[in-house]
């Protein structure tokens, strides 16, 4: 298992983690076998949306015994009425519902507090203008939360209460579809199949801001939906019309800046297995250009997609991770600290380039390397 520090919490969490949706209507007995299983495995890390309460008192004894070997990540505005989970934004259910939580997993608290989703600027400002941060605030000073996060599937939302700088973890759903799609209030346009009808280029731009000011910001991102509910896994229902593996789907999640695990909903240890499977593939079963590069409506030409294929460089420069900091930079307008130390700490710099043009030849999305290698050089200095 491959293990990273979620953000500035400092944290260590598998980049392979469990969503909670796989063990629904589970027994005690099989939620317990399959967390046997998935810890084997190395998984440490797991997400808690559902209010469902057998949910809650099975992963809790699936956990008796070893939580403090586990990192819990349960989310807060979630409460269970007429047999369903809802969203509440009423500070008092609220707090009887996670009071629940932390009795039905038989422990004090949890790692991550997650004010659950969070997409329109308008309920933003109800959560970050109101009781409920104040209640997440008072939860972490109590130490019943450990630490603040929000989960979002809007940039726009997401970035705003990164720039509040009163959350450390951002669950936000990343995958090659909705990469392209601009920022929208209403979730249900990434799931649509009319949002991919017509032709798309290169990751939107409010995407790759947010993603570079969590990286800037030490704000962990965690990811949800990254097969798409399922369709990319499915050549019949990808919007791209062909399928991805599961891998290839985990490793674009894992390859964007400030991301530290992403989090599966399995529901069968076959499932958990072949997404843990991801630590031992090889470069060519994590590759996912082989899908994204045989689009015909959809483009992500000279866009650097930090997948690798450049490599190996004659002047041995991670080409890869140069890009990747140099855009960080672009979408922040400014050379971050962090970035800069990040990029002072390769072994070799954009400046070593001998422009050579080897890297260019191998490139399946057309960047021009050599000329992002100078504009990298230029702009570190070396």
């Amino acid at each position: 298992m491959e293990y990273r520090t979620l953000g500035h919490t400092g944290i260590q969490v598998s980049a392979i983690a469990l969503g909670c949706e796989g063990f629904i209507n589970k027994s005690a007995q099989e939620v317990k076998a399959d967390f046997d299983f998935a810890i084997d495995r190395g998984i440490n890390f797991v997400d808690i949306y559902s209010s469902n309460p057998d949910l809650r008192a099975h992963i809790g004894q699936a956990l008796e015994g070893r939580r403090d070997r586990f990192v819990i990540q349960g989310h807060l505005c979630t409460v269970w009425e007429n047999d369903q989970y809802l969203r509440t934004r009423d500070p008092k259910k609220t707090i009887e519902s996670f009071d629940a939580l932390l009795k039905a997993l038989r422990t004090d608290h949890v790692d991550v507090g997650m004010i659950h989703y969070v997409d329109a600027e308008k309920d933003f400002h109800t959560v970050f203008d109101h009781e409920i941060i104040e209640i997440a605030q008072r939860l972490k000073a109590e130490g019943k939360i450990r630490h603040i996060g929000m989960s979002s599937h809007n940039p726009i939302v997401a970035s705003m209460a990164v720039k509040t700088g009163l959350i450390d973890v951002l669950l936000f759903s990343i995958n090659p579809c909705y990469d392209l799609l601009p920022p929208n209030e209403d979730v249900d346009v990434l799931f649509d199949q009319q949002s991919y009808a017509g032709a798309l280029h290169n990751v939107d731009p409010a995407r790759e801001q947010l993603y570079a000011l969590c990286e800037r910001e030490g704000v962990a991102i965690d990811v949800m939906k990254v097969f798409g509910g399922g369709d990319l896994l499915d050549r019949e229902n990808s919007p791209f019309g062909c399928a991805f593996t599961p891998v290839q789907a985990i490793d674009y999640a894992l390859t964007r800046p400030a991301v530290a695990a992403v989090m599966l909903g399995c529901k069968t240890q076959d499932e958990i297995e072949a997404a843990v499977a991801w630590c031992r593939a090889t470069p060519e079963e994590r590759d996912y250009t082989a899908v994204m590069t045989h689009l015909d409506r959809f483009s992500w030409r000279g866009h650097c997609m930090y997948c690798g294929h450049c490599a190996p460089c004659t002047s041995k420069i991670d080409i890869a991770a140069v890009n990747k900091f140099y855009n960080l930079t672009v979408a922040q307008g400014e050379i971050p600290e962090t970035v800069r130390e990040h990029y002072k700490a390769l072994e070799h710099h954009a400046s070593e380039c001998i422009t050579c043009g080897a890297c260019e030849t191998r490139c399946p999305f057309g960047v021009k390397i050599i000329e992002s290698m100078q504009r990298a050089a230029q702009r570190f200095g070396y």
